[in-house]
């Protein structure tokens, strides 16, 4: 087995620890860049998932064009950014630019990653883009070509197009030994449960490094009626399809947040200074669950009309990230459930609060640290 695949993945938790430096310059109060920068260059998708938070996200939409984008990922490498990843509330190859965003960003320095549905994923663009890639995650919320046709709300014909892809990703990464990490990922309704089983499998059939697991958000309002006492209901069904691990294919239910019951222990959300999330139409925010229009307090601006350097540097951008730090911010009622940066929250309030002590993570360094 390779060098890679002896390195941890961490599905369930989070890497802020290998980013002493950053939280220490936090404390002390400084402003600092984000690490990780979750964005998506179209609000657009194909799909029409019974799931999609992106549709409780609407805001004003801009085009994201090639200019804005390339901008975008320079100003991200210059003011320290680490890592990008193109996923957020629309499908990223829905966009003419994708290919050279991806591109652009890893010249830039930048550690480069792709979340996607994967329909439009183009088979003769993978050879150049795997290379510039540190991570590529296809969400399939089945295993089974009808029932991935309900949940996603397209045609058969996309779930074959979709694994024959997969498919050529593996082929690809194994016969030019890439590094780059290959995934499924099940976006997990408690309705979805006899689809466990069958997703687990395909991952391994399909000879990806692992299949991920995870709840599903949704806003303080409950608009998509998740009930998260019914995963609980779950547990033997994950651990069997877990159990379908071995040396070279990880599976992983997010247990942290599968088992929350859709609960906050923190108050105050201190983690989008350091996992920022932009919308697909260029809406700066501080994460996916303020995008909406109502929301219109929180936004910062937008990277089509002003550079991203400029709207970090800008007293609007730390009036609304010290804002949801203050006690005048209460993500336990103000905020949609489970989101992005929830388990860093968790960290931060634990080490703001005397919970929990800074130190030198122990251990191999894990894959995709900049991935926070």
């Amino acid at each position: 087995m390779d060098k890679i695949k002896q390195r941890k993945i961490i599905l369930d938790g989070h890497k802020l620890a290998w980013h002493k430096e950053r939280i220490e310059a936090w404390l002390r109060g400084e402003r600092i860049a984000p690490i990780t920068i979750d964005c998506a260059l179209t609000r657009r998708c194909t799909y029409n998932c019974v799931y999609c938070y992106g549709k409780l996200q609407k805001n004003d939409e801009k085009i994201m064009t090639e200019d804005a984008i390339f901008r975008f990922l320079d100003n991200a490498a210059e003011i320290g950014v680490k890592a990008i990843s193109f996923v957020s509330d629309g499908e990223s190859t829905c966009s003419p630019y994708l290919y050279e965003a991806i591109k652009r960003g890893k010249k830039n320095g930048l550690d480069m990653a792709l979340g996607t549905n994967g329909f439009l994923l183009k088979d003769e663009k993978l050879e150049e883009v795997l290379p510039n890639l540190t991570y590529l995650r296809f969400n399939i919320s089945a295993g089974e070509p009808k029932r991935y046709s309900e949940i996603h709300g397209v045609s058969e014909r996309c779930f074959y197009k979709v694994i024959n892809t997969i498919k050529k990703a593996v082929e690809i990464k194994k016969k030019n030994n890439l590094p780059v990490t290959l995934g499924i990922q099940m976006v997990l309704m408690p309705q979805f449960a006899h689809q466990i089983l069958p997703f687990a499998l395909l991952g391994k059939k399909l000879g990806v490094d692992y299949a991920v697991i995870k709840h599903c958000s949704d806003d303080e309002n409950g608009s998509l009626g998740i009930d998260y006492n019914k995963y609980f209901d779950l547990v033997d069904l994950l651990k069997e399809a877990e159990e379908l691990s071995d040396k070279n294919y990880l599976v992983k239910a997010k247990w942290s947040k599968i088992l929350s019951g859709g609960k906050r222990k923190y108050s105050q959300c201190y983690g989008p200074p350091f996992i920022l999330q932009i919308s697909g139409s260029g809406l700066v925010a501080p994460c996916g669950s303020l995008f909406n229009n109502r929301y219109k307090k929180f936004h910062i601006g937008n990277i089509v009309d002003t550079p991203l350097k400029e709207l970090w540097q800008s007293e609007r951008y730390w009036k609304v990230m010290d804002y949801l730090a203050s006690n005048k911010y209460d993500a336990k009622t103000m905020c949609g459930t489970l989101c992005l940066q929830h388990k860093v929250n968790e960290f931060l309030w634990d080490l703001k609060h005397g919970n929990a002590v800074l130190k030198e993570p122990k251990g191999e360094t894990p894959l995709h640290i900049n991935f926070v």
